[in-house]
């Protein structure tokens, strides 16, 4: 089946990931926009938490795992998320739904693995309305509007040193565009009349540029439970960004002038993080594993997207998280072979606003559903994830959202002669 769908999957997947707008958030206009979770969702069910490998799924976040593939698999997420943002001054609600990754990993040899695939790797999108006073009295009227993304096309390698160490090594290209845009107008010139001219200025930011990842896992047995951990690496590397940047003049609908005002490139900086990972367990019963990442974001100060109230520091992302499976090989009962999922991260993101960090928390909670023949392991996944990020103080936002995500992991058996087909 896998085989028939694989291809027309892909080129669907792949053309609606390059075309959507998969955020709301009003944070998302600084850096690159909002980094997503750039894993799979099974994971992600278990807050983020990577160090788990198996033969069956591909873990997107530990190329080190791609060795132990046994079957085909191809990987589909999608997540539908509602938005409700709370200022001192009210709340507006928001919903958005993307795709989150298309994956293929091939089993190429024993112990050898590749995968590679295309996400979105970071995302733009926000409407914010806004009103003030000059000095001179006149109240003017903002509109702030943005939306486009990162994407990345990657491809990676594990291989199985031994039965308890592997390492694995994968590269991306990133490439995209977001548009940031801003609508100014006075509506009152200080005796009550408006004057008809909109100013708006245009920004579009194109980025290229390649990432790397290196990972090495261990997998072994200690006190009769099965212990694995992982480290993972991504080098600091620079991707070219190009601004160009328009003033226009509006009345009504029509043009009236328009200049460039920066048309310019620059090197932005894609900076390294460190993660790592521990966890324990039983096989084919349950598994619980930490993660712990660091990412220099205080490199990210060179981006375009940035303010006089902006800053930002290096960010640490903690994240717990496990799965438990009551019985995998039950002839009797569906719900015991299925995989319950569930796990807590919480987050420093880096981004500084009027000297307040914006953290970001959330919990998960997920199942697996096995669908299809047992021999081909094909399951599908559903999570749910409630979060909030920023804060209220200082003028901010307060940024609550709860996610729908759904995964498939589709299983079969490439490039190993059948005695019986």
């Amino acid at each position: 089946m896998i085989k028939k769908i694989f291809f027309s999957l892909s080129l669907l997947c792949g053309t609606a990931a390059l075309a959507q707008q998969g955020n709301a958030s009003p944070y998302s206009y600084y850096g690159v926009g909002n980094i997503n979770y750039n894993g799979t969702n099974e994971y992600k069910a278990m807050g983020g938490t990577n160090v788990y490998a198996d033969s069956i799924h591909i873990n997107l976040k530990n190329p080190a795992s791609f060795g132990k593939l046994k079957l085909t698999t191809f990987s589909l997420g999608a997540t539908g998320t509602s938005y409700n943002f709370k200022t001192d001054a009210g709340s507006e609600n928001a919903n958005r739904q993307t795709i989150d990754y298309v994956a293929v990993g091939l089993p190429i040899a024993k112990k050898f693995g590749v995968v590679f695939g295309l996400l979105p790797y970071s995302n733009v999108g926000y409407k914010i309305n806004g009103e003030r006073t000059n000095p001179q009295g006149q109240k003017i009227n903002s509109r702030y509007e943005g939306d486009g993304g990162v994407n990345r096309v990657f491809l990676g390698t594990g291989y199985e040193i031994n039965k308890n160490f592997a390492v694995g090594v994968d590269a991306g290209y990133h490439f995209g565009h977001t548009n940031n845009d801003l609508y100014e107008n006075i509506t009152d010139i200080g005796d009550g009349t408006s004057l008809q001219n909109i100013t708006r200025e245009l920004r579009r930011l194109d980025y290229k540029g390649f990432s790397f990842n290196f990972s090495a896992q261990y997998t072994g047995k200690f006190k009769g439970y099965d212990w694995q951990a992982n480290v993972t690496y991504s080098p600091e590397t620079k991707w070219t960004n190009d601004n160009l940047t328009k003033l226009q003049v509006l009345k009504g609908n029509q043009i009236a002038d328009q200049k460039t005002v920066i048309d310019d490139s620059r090197k932005i900086t894609n900076p390294q993080a460190l993660s790592m990972g521990l966890g324990f367990g039983k096989e084919f019963k349950w598994f619980i594993g930490g993660q712990y990442t660091f990412t220099q974001t205080s490199k990210l100060t060179d981006s375009w997207n940035k303010t006089n109230i902006s800053n930002f520091e290096n960010s640490n992302r903690f994240s717990l998280g496990g799965f438990y499976i009551p019985k995998y090989n039950s002839f009797s009962s569906y719900l015991d072979r299925v995989v319950y999922r569930a796990g807590f991260r919480y987050e420093n993101t880096g981004l500084i606003l009027h000297d307040k960090a914006i953290n970001d928390m959330a919990v998960n909670l997920g199942v697996g559903l096995p669908i299809g023949e047992r021999r081909k392991f094909t399951n599908l996944n559903i999570g749910f994830e409630y979060g909030s990020r920023g804060t209220k103080n200082n003028g901010l936002v307060k940024e609550n959202y709860f996610s729908v995500y759904v995964g498939f992991s589709l299983n079969d058996l490439w490039f190993q002669k059948r005695r019986f087909d």
